[in-house]
């Protein structure tokens, strides 16, 4: 709609602009608007006359212009048709095509030469660049040459880490170069690894370099069997050596079973200082010191392998706790490979028992074939024996023996390998000491019965002779031989355990008595021809054995008789009681059944 006064042909623009008015000139007069408005209009007509006069002004010119190209344009083009075939710039185009011929003649030697070296240039700077990747396949070579392996994996992780994943050609080509000779050092790092003999500080080593070079498989277990299998392959070498040596063909002893130029270090360094010298204890004081150069084969095989066993386990037990507790990888190699080493690790634990328990079993079967080969199946006799040795040794080398064998066994002890392992061993241990103890026996049996030959016939003050003396001191003898045999050390069971061995030993000790009272029966009827009473070999050390002695002297049997008589009453009233307390002393059993053999005196 329309305000009053508002004629019909007022617009929105007129709108707008009263509308302007009424807000930022509400306080300006009438007057004042209208004297705006005439400027502004004034204002505009100027620039409207003002273009259009410019043009008006050069108009003139412009058509000028235009009929001048115009011309030229005409006369261009009847001069081009007349004289020149095709497009008027035809000509230029010739020219400039000569002009670039020539120039390339010119100057094409001396821009092939720039291009040249600008090529030579750019790959100079690749070169230059990536040069650390270009020479890293000669570089590994020579550092493997030399040993560097630390410096062959650094330059390798440096190598994957940046060309890894490149998809230039040119440098893919080097690094399947680097990778072949990587593949190249896993192969010769795995082959020393698992050479024999090898020290536990190369192991280590070789297993954390083929651990940074992610080596398939698993080279450490790999080690372990290999070291499993290099120790029965010594401890059984060296039984083929002792024996072929027994059986007159020396110089077979494998290189490998040198261990006493071995400059490795034992486990218990002084075992063989405390061998040494608890030898001789097992020996009566009075023995030649040439039993060192006299030592039987199956000793000197026993010693032998217990040092060699000492030598080697305990570097193949702590390569297992460094495989358990993942000491013998890298950092970077234990991150990334935990979780599946401790899946091995648990799969591997039965494994190494069984390989241990192996071992322990070939050391103890070895043994019992050289020492109790009764103990070994018929199926056995032939890997674990073959000493075809007729003679027993004697119960000071058994003791000998069994003192070794103690000490071995502390010494793996030591290494904290479980008890239920070593059980083999204390088996062993406690059948020798049996045998000992029974070998020991008839060993002073036999001297009992030697005992009839030294009968000197020289009574003393209260009309005994030697031989009851003798007789006693024999058997005392033999008991302080089986002094450290009869103790129990930690974890053995008493020689006496078993009711078949206490039977046998009362048996054998019975017989002992038995056997020195048939010798005084033959002292008492032994004809007067056969008796000899020219020599004198009694034991010095008793006090007050030689009486007057006449060189005529000689005994009728009557007084032979009663000289055996009277030995006879002293052995019922003193030697057999202080026997049997020597006995009881040693934890013999069946003492009762001992004593009872005075009723045949």
């Amino acid at each position: 709609m329309l305000f009053p006064g508002m004629s019909a042909d007022f617009t929105s623009e007129n709108f707008s602009a009263a509308w302007y008015l009424i807000e930022n000139h509400s306080t300006t007069s009438f007057e004042q608007l209208k004297m705006a408005v005439t400027n502004l209009k004034r204002q505009a007509n100027k620039k409207s006359e003002g273009s259009l006069a410019y043009v008006k002004g050069g108009l003139s010119t412009f058509f000028e212009a235009q009929d001048a190209l115009s011309a030229i344009h005409q006369k261009l083009e009847a001069d081009g048709t007349e004289k020149v075939e095709g497009s008027m710039t035809q000509k230029l185009e010739n020219v400039l095509n000569r002009a670039s011929n020539t120039a390339d003649t010119l100057f094409q030697e001396v821009l092939g030469r720039k291009d040249k070296a600008d090529s030579t240039r750019n790959a100079l700077n690749v070169l230059q660049r990536f040069k650390f990747l270009f020479n890293l396949p000669l570089n590994i070579e020579r550092n493997i040459q030399k040993g560097d392996y630390d410096v062959v994996i650094n330059d390798y992780e440096k190598a994957k880490s940046l060309f890894g994943k490149t998809e230039v050609q040119v440098f893919k080509k080097y690094y399947a170069e680097v990778e072949t000779r990587i593949e190249a050092l896993r192969e010769l790092l795995l082959a020393k690894l698992l050479e024999t003999p090898s020290t536990l500080h190369d192991q280590k080593r070789y297993i954390r370099y083929l651990s940074d070079l992610h080596a398939p498989g698993d080279p450490a277990w790999q080690c372990i069997g290999a070291q499993h299998r290099w120790i029965l392959q010594l401890m059984h070498s060296c039984k083929e050596g002792y024996v072929q040596d027994l059986k007159g063909t020396p110089g077979l002893h494998s290189p490998m079973l040198d261990l006493d130029n071995d400059t490795r270090p034992l486990v218990l360094g002084p075992l063989s200082q405390t061998a040494s010298l608890k030898r001789g204890s097992s020996f009566q004081s009075g023995r030649d010191d040439t039993w060192r150069y006299k030592t039987p084969h199956r000793v000197a095989f026993v010693e032998k392998l217990t040092k060699l066993v000492l030598s080697q386990l305990p570097n193949f037990w702590k390569l297992w706790i460094s495989y358990v507790n993942g000491s013998l990888f890298s950092e970077t190699a234990e991150k990334s490979g935990q979780i599946e080493r401790s899946k091995n690790v648990r799969q591997r634990q039965n494994d190494f028992k069984k390989m241990i328990q192996e071992v322990m079993q070939c050391l103890v079967k070895l043994i019992r074939g050289a020492l109790l080969p009764l103990s070994i199946p018929e199926c056995g006799v032939r890997q674990y024996g073959g000493w075809e040795v007729k003679s027993e040794l004697s119960g000071q080398w058994l003791a000998h023996v069994i003192q070794t064998i103690r000490l071995t066994y502390e010494s793996l002890t030591a290494l904290e390998i479980p008890n239920d392992m070593l059980q083999t061993i204390q088996d062993l241990i406690l059948d020798l000491r049996v045998r000992c103890v029974m070998v020991t026996l008839q060993h002073t049996a036999e001297e009992i019965k030697r005992l009839a030959e030294k009968e000197d016939w020289i009574i003393d003050n209260e009309g005994l002779t030697s031989l009851p003396y003798q007789f006693e001191q024999c058997i005392v003898h033999s008991l302080q031989s089986l002094k450290g045999v009869l103790e129990c050390k930690p974890g053995e069971a008493s020689v006496f355990q078993q009711p078949k061995t206490q039977e046998e030993v009362c048996q054998l000790s019975i017989n002992i008595m038995q056997i020195f009272i048939y010798c005084l029966e033959q002292l008492s009827t032994k004809p007067d021809a056969d008796v000899d009473t020219t020599h004198l070999s009694v034991d010095v050390s008793s006090p007050d054995l030689f009486g007057s002695i006449h060189e005529d002297f000689s005994l009728t049997s009557e007084q032979r008789l009663l000289i055996v008589l009277s030995n006879c009453c002293y052995l019922e009233r003193h030697t057999f009681l202080n026997i049997a307390e020597h006995f009881e002393k040693h934890n013999f059993q069946g003492i009762e059944k001992i004593t009872q053999v005075n009723e045949l005196c």
